[in-house]
């Protein structure tokens, strides 16, 4: 049954897939010499509409590899095994604010520096995750693909921040002094489920962290236009 589940979810995933990738809008910033002057002509409104729609797309596709990796490489016994174990994610001790009452409280300035610390700090884990996706037998290539996809649209991501943050705030970019040494430090040759247990954590992870993105943009989307509303 779950051969029969994963190879459903393949299929529609296959038909999904070149929607998703032509229905959303570039939100390329960068000039040919590398500069971020694209996305400053664009009025704020629409930037942070762009932002939004980018943030949903990064979360859905996210959604979508978590569950198709998990089909393909996680045992049931080994889904209990990672929820029981409790591995902490990556981004974890950054000081983000986690619970609804935290996030409702913090100032608009405050939500787009923390969007923008948990774009930065999974850009260097998504491409050591590709390059850790190669060493499995039989990987598909949509699953190859969504995280290629996502890595990339991810870094896309940050750009718009950071000229949001300029437009919005007045301020020049931030740069977040988290360090992934615990996560890239040298294991010697860990065995094959050290791969697969530590991979899977990283995509839900990741998954939880793009869904935390999405709600703090629309809550300040929610808050441009009447502050008094916002959930």
């Amino acid at each position: 049954m779950r051969m029969i589940r994963a190879i459903k979810q393949g299929q529609w995933a296959v038909l999904l897939w070149p929607y998703l990738l032509t229905a959303s809008i570039p939100l390329d910033c960068r000039d040919e010499q590398g500069g971020l002057s694209h996305c400053p002509s664009i009025s704020q409104e629409k930037l942070l509409d762009r932002v939004i729609q980018h943030a949903e797309l990064i979360y859905r596709v996210s959604e979508e590899s978590c569950s198709l990796f998990e089909e393909m490489f996680i045992p049931f016994p080994l889904q209990l095994q990672r929820n029981q174990a409790g591995y902490p994610c990556i981004t974890k001790a950054l000081p983000i604010p986690s619970s609804k009452s935290e996030i409702q409280q913090i100032s608009d300035k405050w939500l787009l520096h923390s969007v923008l610390m948990l774009v930065q700090s999974w850009i260097e884990p998504l491409v050591y995750l590709q390059t850790t996706l190669n060493r499995y037998d039989g990987v598909p290539d949509m699953l190859l693909n969504k995280t290629k996809w996502v890595s990339e649209k991810l870094m896309s991501l940050e750009q718009g921040v950071v000229v949001l943050i300029k437009k919005m705030l007045d301020e020049e970019m931030m740069t977040t002094t988290y360090s992934e040494q615990g996560l890239f430090q040298d294991d010697g040759q860990p065995e094959m489920l050290e791969y697969v247990m530590r991979d899977y954590t990283l995509l839900s992870c990741f998954k939880k962290d793009a869904h935390k993105m999405e709600i703090l943009l629309k809550l300040l989307k929610c808050r441009q236009n009447d502050m008094h509303s916002c959930a």
